[in-house]
């Protein structure tokens, strides 16, 4: 399905709010692709917004899982600390860190049972096991990769797609394994030097996805080995999209540079530089999603007041040229601008006459 796109462009599967059924549904419509994000939801929430889907789509959209890490008990007295003072400021107290398992399970066989054509999975691999029950549900299972070394795990892995995630990417990394060490996860690589990097080791179809918002940032991605682009930071502005006053306030304003940090949720992500995560940044442990239970009382609160600086507001590092367009109609001038400059790239290598 994947590989069959009328216009090879996928709206990216934002958890927490943003992605709609909706704004999955008009992409869909303009010829495009769309992810139903499951991270954060029930198993009965995600339910309700595959049924949502389903009735405005038809059934050709996908699903995206998040991979549950092991359950650990790391030492956050002091990042609890640091996050309660900044909790006081809004009258509110910190969460509850704890880890979960997203009711990954569940949710695993909603998805088969559900037949759901396109399963994609993010901070880790499904077993094989899992990978035998989806092909034999008829499902394409898309894996998120952020290396060479990842990608090659998720060959093994039995995955028929890989999603491959440049650093410039906004919101959650998609790694496989948080080192502990660095912001980003590890060695970090840009989305063209990663495409090339891993379309020299395996056949499979990849979707690219990292700061792209324009159309001539999807020409280039097809140009360097993708059969799709994946966007998410681009429909940010989208009246289809559930991103909040505060977050899409940020975005518009343009001014803020952009930033690898845990201090969310405990697992690298990009967004938006802001008090909080400059703060915190430094002190965040590799903790997902202990942290993210810890943080979400404060981020909640400060979207609430419509005040920026200690909710995560996640952007890729182009944000500044998103555009604020319906979601079919920016599907249409991606497709566009896309022809354009495979247009002018052609005449380029044109022969002299």
């Amino acid at each position: 399905m994947i590989c069959e796109l009328a216009i090879p462009v996928i709206v990216a599967p934002m958890a927490g709010g943003v992605s709609t059924p909706e704004l999955v549904a008009e992409v869909v419509r303009a010829g495009g692709f769309g992810f139903v994000p499951g991270g954060y939801l029930s198993t009965q929430a995600l339910a309700d917004q595959i049924a949502r889907t389903a009735e405005l789509t038809g059934g050709r959209f996908g699903v995206n899982l998040f991979v549950p890490g092991p359950d650990v008990a790391p030492e956050l007295a002091a990042y609890q600390h640091r996050v309660q003072e900044q909790a006081d400021r809004y009258g509110v107290a910190a969460g509850q860190p704890r880890w979960e398992d997203d009711e990954y399970p569940a949710k695993l066989e909603l998805v088969i049972a559900q037949r759901i054509p396109v399963v994609s999975f993010t901070f880790g691999l499904p077993d094989a096991e899992a990978v035998h029950r989806l092909h034999a549900a008829g499902a394409q299972v898309v894996a998120t990769v952020t290396t060479p070394a990842e990608a090659r795990q998720a060959v093994a892995a039995g995955a028929d797609v890989l999603c491959v995630q440049g650093f410039e990417a906004g919101g959650h990394r998609g790694t496989l394994a948080d080192d502990g060490v660095s912001p980003g996860g590890g060695e970090e690589f840009g989305l063209l030097a990663l495409l090339r990097r891993v379309a020299a080791t395996t056949d499979l179809p990849l979707i690219a996805a990292g700061g792209l918002v324009h159309g001539a940032d999807v020409a280039a991605a097809i140009s360097a080995g993708a059969v799709a682009a994946q966007l998410g930071t681009a429909f940010l502005l989208c009246p289809e999209s559930g991103t909040s006053a505060t977050h899409r306030a940020a975005v518009l304003a343009g001014t803020r540079r952009t930033a690898v940090t845990r201090a969310f949720t405990g697992r690298p992500a990009r967004g938006l530089v802001n008090r909080f995560l400059t703060e915190n940044g430094p002190h965040a442990p590799a903790a997902y999603p202990q942290v993210h239970h810890l943080t979400r009382p404060l981020r909640v609160a400060s979207a609430k007041a419509g005040d920026p600086e200690a909710v995560h507001l996640w952007a890729g590092q182009t944000y500044p040229l998103a555009v604020q367009v319906p979601a079919a109609e920016l599907v249409a001038r991606l497709a566009g601008q896309a022809r354009d400059a495979l247009s002018r790239a052609a005449d380029r290598f044109s022969p002299a006459g």
